[in-house]
């Protein structure tokens, strides 16, 4: 069963200096039909001037995935991290307890364009933590690159639930297949291009739900690049 989220029917703030489109209830954002996904709890895609930002703001009990798509993120917290995000690199953080940060769009002329995931932890009140890894164009082209998982394999970033998220980047024609484990569901989030799930067309800000399926099979349109999460 597909149950598609098309890109249109977001939630969506303009505040000037950014521009935020809401896969799932956020902020003052609230739908009660679409509150998350298994333990994915919000997908939002910012758009943020140059020169702009988040100010410093507060997070706990979250697995919080960071994905670049252009641009470069600037990033402190109260663990002392002070970094620099830029298009192919994933940050982790995971809030437990408590932590502070911010993220700033350093550029003076371009806009950053970012996916920020929150995923609910295995358990609250974990002791806060910072990760990124690169995970260059290489290394999804054609294929599923893991980026996230509970384990941490295969270079992926450790989070704390039982989900496996992946990025990939197909060219036109190009197709993959990824099984699903009898009780696992996805979500697919569509960045840039347009795809075929399963015969449902999806374009770019799209998400679509994948339950009681065998597998996730997906068909690039066009030069596409997109998130699937394995979800429990």
């Amino acid at each position: 069963m597909i149950t598609v989220r098309p890109a249109g029917e977001r939630g969506h703030v303009n505040l000037g200096w950014l521009d935020s489109y809401h896969t799932f209830s956020f902020g003052d954002y609230h739908d009660p039909s679409h509150m998350g996904f298994s333990h994915l709890r919000v997908i939002n895609e910012d758009f943020v001037l140059p020169g702009k930002g988040f100010g410093t703001h507060a997070h706990r009990d979250m697995e919080i995935i960071t994905v670049v798509l252009e641009g470069v993120v600037e990033h402190k917290d109260s663990m002392g991290t002070g970094s620099v995000i830029t298009a192919g690199e994933v940050q982790r953080m995971s809030a437990g307890t408590g932590v502070t940060h911010s993220e700033f769009n350093p550029s003076k002329q371009k806009v950053l364009h970012f996916l920020q995931i929150w995923i609910l932890p295995d358990r609250n009140g974990l002791e806060p933590e910072y990760e990124q890894n690169s995970f260059p164009e290489s290394a999804r082209r054609g294929g599923l690159r893991l980026v996230a998982s509970p384990d941490g394999r295969d270079g992926s970033l450790t989070i704390h639930q039982d989900a496996d998220v992946y990025i990939s980047s197909l060219d036109s024609g190009q197709k993959i297949a990824h099984p699903l484990a009898r009780g696992r569901r996805a979500w697919l989030q569509i960045a840039t291009g347009q795809v075929a799930l399963l015969g449902r067309v999806l374009k770019a800000g799209d998400g679509a739900a994948v339950q009681m399926e065998p597998s996730v099979e997906i068909t690039a349109q066009e030069g596409s690049g997109f998130l699937l999460f394995d979800l429990a």
